[in-house]
């Protein structure tokens, strides 16, 4: 469907410096730096960020705020994003990439599920696939209102052409309950065309059921555990996929073919699978 923008080898490690910053919550942050291919980068797909003496690791490429730029939004949880999430303007990182597969866009009207940092990649999937929707529902989920992220950028991207449905578990504002359960109410009032969603896998894990059920074609984001970033490590395995070659993205098909362990297990630092926990 789409030429493949990038023609500059991705592997090679690249330096960049930290532009800007934006805070999206008291929790969350979204990083700004300049580099060309990951400027090109298509909706869903993702890039190794190292940080000097601390490690490398996987984060889905966002919003960016200038032509030529990239983002990546950033929660704080291990020790490389920790010490991403405190790094300074001017101060250095490694990048390589994009890699991986990325959302397909469609015609017609189009639900979208986030959560957390999984808005991410789904900012820029609104941003470069607007035109292609008829309209679109973005469903934003969070624990509590302090954890929201993202609606006004939703709301620049998408003027007059969706609408945004908030969602809390504690109620504090919007929908209260899980996005999964703003979807099925929406899913049952409504037709669509394609299901997004990207998130904590529980979420979506509810989401594709909810697509299975209602005959619906879904594309979801996948995250695991990734320590090379292209198919030599294996540490991102899920069931005969590898997230960081087969996906992150993946479709209606490859989701019903991993069912066995789609929000049920992963894969540890060693290897070892384990059970996949409420946060």
């Amino acid at each position: 469907m789409f030429k493949y923008p990038i023609d500059k080898p991705i592997n090679k490690p690249r330096i960049v410096s930290i532009k800007a910053f934006e805070n999206e919550s008291p929790f969350i942050k979204t990083i700004y730096f300049d580099d060309d291919n990951c400027s090109k980068a298509l909706p869903g797909q993702f890039i190794m960020v190292w940080v000097p003496g601390v490690k490398e690791f996987p984060m889905s490429l966002s919003l960016p705020n200038a032509k030529g730029s990239a983002a990546i939004t950033v929660k704080p949880i291990g020790l490389g994003t920790k010490a991403l999430y405190n790094m300074k303007i001017g101060d250095l990182i490694g990048v390589k990439g994009p890699y991986g597969t990325y959302f397909q866009p469609v015609k017609g009207k189009v639900l979208i599920v986030g959560g957390g940092t999984g808005l991410a990649p789904l900012s820029l999937l609104c941003y470069k696939y607007l035109n292609y929707y008829s309209t679109i529902t973005v469903i934003i989920g969070a624990r509590t209102s302090n954890q929201l992220i993202f609606i006004e950028k939703f709301k620049n991207i998408l003027r007059d052409k969706g609408r945004i449905v908030i969602t809390t578990d504690d109620g504090s504002k919007g929908f209260k309950g899980f996005a999964s359960d703003a979807a099925k109410q929406l899913i049952k009032a409504e037709n669509f065309d394609m299901i997004y969603v990207c998130g904590p896998e529980l979420m979506i894990k509810a989401v594709f059921e909810l697509a299975e059920e209602n005959h619906i074609p879904i594309q979801a984001s996948l995250e695991r555990i990734m320590k090379c970033g292209f198919g030599i490590c294996g540490s991102c395995c899920i069931n005969k996929y590898l997230v960081c070659k087969d996906g992150p993205v993946f479709n209606t098909h490859q989701l019903r073919e991993m069912q066995n362990e789609l929000g049920l297990y992963s894969r540890d630092y060693s290897g070892k699978r384990v059970s996949i926990k409420i946060d």
